[in-house]
């Protein structure tokens, strides 16, 4: 069964993107248009009742959160391309943790930056400094944390690429390449180390070059 995913041009659905070439998982892609409103539509809606991206269907199997979506096929296809939950209870213990911490700290500082630097522009409305400036402020420390984190492991799980490390992809790409702030990764020499290692993974490479961010 081919996987469908809704949005792919978008940080969210890439997240759920190199996780199916990761493992290695049949996927088709339906182009969605956040800035027309296309997530607005009633058809869409009928899918993801919140209105936004992604959304993936397998078959009558629909879900709709991109961390919940790269964990069912991490777990479906556990047998098969990368592991990407680790190998022992106590190493998906770990995978889980940093994952919460990718949902819970890093990303809403991002998501602000993304927006506000990207997308207000494109939507003809103010943009909000005083955020922007807090939302960096926030991200800084966040990865003060991780250079703490990644001074003692490879990845943030461990020693083993992991969920926890590909879910930080889509959107630290944006923070390097459209907003064009790489130096809050390459003032730090572990992240530095860490960016480097997990954005040139083929599976990444595969992605952006197939699905190029909007405006890119």
């Amino acid at each position: 069964m081919v996987v469908k995913v809704y949005g792919p041009a978008f940080a969210s659905p890439k997240r759920v993107l190199v996780c199916l070439v990761e493992k290695e998982v049949e996927f088709e892609t339906v182009p969605v248009d956040l800035i027309k409103g296309e997530h607005k539509h009633p058809d869409y809606l009928k899918l993801q009742p919140f209105g936004t991206v992604p959304v993936t269907q397998d078959g009558d199997y629909t879900l709709f959160e991109s961390r919940a979506i790269i964990r069912y096929y991490a777990e479906k296809y556990k047998s098969q391309g990368t592991d990407l939950l680790g190998k022992t209870i106590e190493e998906r213990g770990q995978v889980e943790n940093w994952l919460e911490v990718e949902a819970q700290n890093f990303h809403p500082p991002v998501f602000n930056l993304t927006f506000q630097i990207m997308f207000t522009p494109i939507l003809g409305i103010p943009t909000d400094e005083k955020l922007i400036k807090e939302s960096e402020e926030k991200l800084d420390k966040v990865f003060d944390v991780y250079e703490e984190r990644l001074s003692k492991n490879k990845y943030l799980a461990g020693d083993f690429f992991s969920l926890a490390d590909l879910s930080h992809l889509p959107f630290t790409q944006y923070l390097v390449c459209q907003m064009g702030k790489e130096y809050m990764i390459r003032d730090r020499k572990h992240v530095s180390a860490w960016w480097d290692d997990i954005s040139n993974r083929p599976s990444w490479k595969k992605v952006l070059e197939l699905y190029p961010a909007p405006g890119a």
